[in-house]
Parts: structure tokens; sequence; C-alpha cells
């Protein structure tokens, strides 16, 4: 049996994520013909159909939900082995994938980016924000600023400091609505929250059952939206201390209620090897610590 191509599950993988033929073709640049001879070509490999046409364009089949996984591990290291060897030979270059929080990426990340990049035009980052944690071992990115240690073995982790948050509402909206004394007082007010049970929900559960009690009136499970909305005045919400110390609009409440997230820089000890992922790694660590101890 011929070993199937990359190409071959690339076009499969396009398929499944695109929901079409004609979508897929157009993602990967190729024209249908070709797009469909590839995963031909690759059923014919693994013996089985991967998809079957149905009014709504190509369904999947169990098989091709299986591959799936497999295949998305596959594409993540021919994306890692690409920014591997796009590095010029001279001076420092290349592209560097860093995964962080929402918050952390849009609101911390930029400034020590920008020094990072006059400092070396030539190097390039790919950003991306999620606060799910992305697989470092998987190649799903190079470098992570994540808010919990990493626990796999093969990662190199840097503690840099630790991100505080607590409890603040917008001017506008203390000035309608007044500012609790106590806990129990967020039972009248407008809580800004999560949309699902998350770790750091339950963690700020723990730290403010009154929290849990008020229920939430505006959910969202990103943590920007949640910033938006507490910067728009609706209601109380987390916020890292720094954050809100940098907006005179932002009035912390409850001092007493304080969440502590730890937080570390993170790659493989592979990319150690590559200047550029060194360089990139010292510069998160160094502003990282720099925010967490402002």
């Amino acid at each position: 049996m011929t070993e199937p191509s990359w190409d071959h599950y690339r076009a499969a993988l396009a398929v499944l994520e695109e929901g079409s033929l004609s979508g897929a073709a157009r993602a990967l640049g190729l024209t249908q013909p070709t797009l469909g001879r590839q995963i031909a070509a690759l059923e014919r490999s693994l013996g089985v159909a991967l998809f079957t046409r149905s009014p709504a364009g190509l369904a999947p089949t169990e098989a091709a939900l299986i591959l799936a996984p497999y295949a998305q591990s596959l594409k993540a290291t021919a994306e890692a082995l690409r920014r591997a060897v796009t590095a010029e030979a001279e001076g420092l270059s290349g592209r560097v994938r860093i995964t962080a929080s929402e918050v952390v990426g849009a609101e911390v990340l930029p400034p020590i980016l920008a020094a990072l990049h006059a400092r070396h035009p030539r190097l390039a980052v790919d950003v991306v924000l999620t606060d799910r944690m992305q697989d470092l071992l998987r190649r799903d990115a190079d470098i992570a600023v994540r808010m919990a240690p990493p626990t796999q073995e093969a990662l190199v982790a840097r503690r840099v400091g630790t991100i505080r948050l607590g409890l603040y509402g917008h001017r506008r909206y203390l000035d309608r609505c007044g500012v609790p004394e106590r806990p129990a007082d967020l039972a009248r007010h407008s809580v800004i929250g999560f949309d699902a049970e998350t770790p750091f929900l339950r963690a700020m559960m723990r730290a403010a059952p009154a929290l849990g009690e008020a229920g939430f009136a505006w959910r969202s499970d990103s943590t920007l939206a949640q910033l938006a909305a507490l910067r728009a005045g609706f209601g109380l919400g987390a916020c890292h201390t720094v954050l809100a110390g940098r907006d005179p609009n932002l009035i912390r409440v409850l001092p007493e209620i304080v969440w502590e997230l730890p937080t570390f820089v993170a790659m493989h000890e592979d990319l150690r090897a590559l200047r550029r992922c060194r360089v990139v790694f010292d510069a998160l660590a160094e502003g990282m610590a720099a925010y967490c101890a402002e």
C-alpha cells in the first residue's frame, strides 16, 4: 500500500473544516478536480470512504471523524516545520508563534512585542489569543504565556510572577448603582462573569461565594468581552489590578476579594536551539515579569 502524502491528508482536513469541496479548494488555493483527486487517492490508500454526498454537501463518515485529530496534528507539525526552516542564515529573522490568554494577548503583549520588533524588524510573530491551553508538545504554538504551571516534562518554563485580579466597577456604574460595602451587597448588583464553568470561575467562586449567589447579569466566556463590558459601565467584574490601575474610571470594590494567577512563559525544550525562539522567550519573560511587578 502506498503511504498517503501530507497533501492528501491536508485535502481531507480542509473539507472537514470548510464543509464543502468548493470551500476547501478555495482555502487551499486548488481547483476542485485536483482536490477531489487527492481525496480519492487518500481513500484508496486507506481503503475506506471518508465522505458521502448529501444535499448539504459532503458529509464526513465515521472514518473521517476518526482521522480528523491526527490530520490536525500533522497540520500543526507541518506549520511548525515551516516556521523552523524559514529563518535566514544571517541576522535574527523568521517567525515565532505565541499563544496567550485573551486579555494578556490584547492588553499586555503588544508593547512588549512592539519593542522586540523594533530591535529585530525581520522577526515576525503569530499571536494566538485563547483562554484554552494550546498544546506546545503538538506544536500548536512555539511559546506560551500561561496562568498555570506547565505539567509536561518536555517543556522549558519560567515563572515570571503573579497576576493579581480584583473586583472593579466603572465610575459611571458606581455612581448609578452605588458601591457595595460587603459581599452580600453583590446580590443587588449587576455582575459580569462566565457562561460556562471554567477553572478560573471555580476559583472566583471559592474566593467570593457571594458572586455565585448574585448570579451573572452579563455572561461571556470571552475575557475580552467581559473587560469591554466592565469598561462600558455594565456592572462589576474581575480585572487585572495593573490594567485597572491605568484607568482612573475603574474603581476597586470589596478589596478583600483577590485572585492570584501564577504566570509562566513556556516553550518546547527542542526550540532552545533556535535563536529567534530564545530571544522571543526572553523578551516575553522580561516583559511579563515587569508587568507582574507593577
